[in-house]
């Protein structure tokens, strides 16, 4: 099969594997980039592999960089732009369940791709558009299948990451996973508790911002994947719920994935936290959930008041709404938007007065000047107060606790 029209993003690369085939060795796209091309997708990263190895691509190219040379990686300098490179190898020994313990550099490509883990991302493509498949991976896509290379049981025993990246594959294609490397993920899917929640949060995500987020919550359920991951495993009868509940539904963002399970599992503030923290997020995005999950929680009961919308901000306001609109259909994004824009302010720093006014009225220093502070500005959302300095500071002055 050939490409006729490669995608702009290879166009560049091509001309360093053009470099290296006219040196003598094989060079070939391969992996992810070979597969979305063929998918019409956009493309992420453009994946080299070659034949020769480092020390050769090193008196190919004047200037390179070790960016991982002992698994075969290294950056290449070509016409002002960088290229990440790296030698066909085989692997061996991998004790941690997640990286090799050795690695071999070989010259053959079919020994290099029979170490991928899906079909589908062990193709190449040569710099002309023509597509090497050596494991049938055509044949699944065609399929819309995910399936291991060779023998599943010890693609995942080998990494057990690829456990999640089997079910993210397949939420962000809208694939399904081949029966064989399914019924291998059961097996395998206790090896999961040997990595790192940061890496499997990673693959979370991206299964959960995909196109059927919850066909693969219910495949990490049915393979028994979820009972080997922090925090979530206790809840499988609520994501059972929730899958239920909501089989299509599409997220944008990572504080919606996290909102909506929150409010799928009737988290309150502590066990969010908990859970978030378990799973090494962001300080930002532990911050940004927390304030969404409240907001959405408030929807589904009833509407926000003035103070509430104010609080969660337009940008969070929409998360935590379409998460909402889940559970409450009555809700409107418009009639929240225009209830949002008849705000007086939008944040602290459009009020009329601040610390260093009240310091120049005579206030003394103190916490009492932010408690003052926070009286008005609930006071002008609320519409109670008008959001002019000369009035402001009338309120304040009588707010202000007379000293002894």
């Amino acid at each position: 099969m050939q490409i006729k029209e490669l995608p702009p993003e290879f166009l560049d690369a091509k001309q360093v594997l053009q470099k290296i085939e006219q040196h003598g060795y094989q060079a070939y796209f391969v992996g992810g980039c070979v597969r979305d091309t063929l998918l019409h997708k956009e493309l992420h990263d453009v994946d080299l592999a070659t034949s020769a190895y480092p020390a050769e691509i090193k008196q190919i190219f004047p200037i390179t960089i070790d960016t991982g040379i002992e698994h075969g990686t290294i950056t290449v300098r070509y016409d002002r732009k960088s290229f990440e490179i790296t030698t066909f190898r085989t692997e061996s020994g991998y004790q941690d369940y997640r990286r090799p313990d050795q690695v071999t550099f070989v010259r053959s490509l079919k020994e290099d791709l029979q170490r991928r883990d899906f079909t589908i991302n062990a193709l190449a493509m040569t710099a002309t558009g023509d597509v090497i498949d050596l494991f049938s991976g055509l044949r699944d896509l065609d399929q819309r299948l995910i399936k291991a290379v060779g023998d599943p049981e010890q693609r995942f025993q080998e990494d057990a990451l690829r456990l999640m990246r089997a079910v993210r594959f397949g939420s962000q294609l809208d694939f399904c996973i081949e029966k064989q490397t399914l019924v291998a993920m059961y097996h395998k899917a206790a090896l999961l508790e040997k990595i790192s929640i940061e890496r499997i949060n990673a693959e979370f995500s991206k299964m959960m911002l995909g196109q059927t987020p919850m066909h693969g919550l219910e495949q990490m359920i049915k393979t028994k994947i979820l009972q080997h991951i922090p925090v979530l495993s206790a809840y499988e009868p609520q994501l059972q719920q929730l899958i239920s509940h909501v089989p299509a539904v599409r997220l944008k963002t990572n504080v919606e994935v996290w909102t909506l399970l929150a409010v799928a599992l009737r988290l309150n503030s502590t066990k969010l936290k908990h859970l978030l923290r378990t799973w090494k997020n962001s300080n930002q995005l532990l911050n940004e959930t927390v304030i969404a999950t409240q907001a959405a929680q408030t929807m589904c009961q009833r509407e926000l008041t003035a103070w509430e919308l104010y609080q969660t901000g337009w940008v969070l306001l929409q998360q935590s709404a379409h998460v909402a609109l889940l559970y409450r259909s009555t809700i409107s994004l418009a009639r929240l938007q225009k209830q949002y824009q008849k705000l007086p302010i939008k944040k602290r720093g459009e009020l009329h007065i601040n610390g260093k006014s009240l310091l120049k009225a005579g206030f003394t220093p103190g916490p009492h000047l932010g408690q003052v502070l926070e009286q008005l500005e609930k006071s002008v959302v609320a519409g109670e107060l008008p959001n002019d300095t000369v009035a402001l500071l009338k309120v304040a002055q009588k707010l202000n606790p007379k000293e002894d």
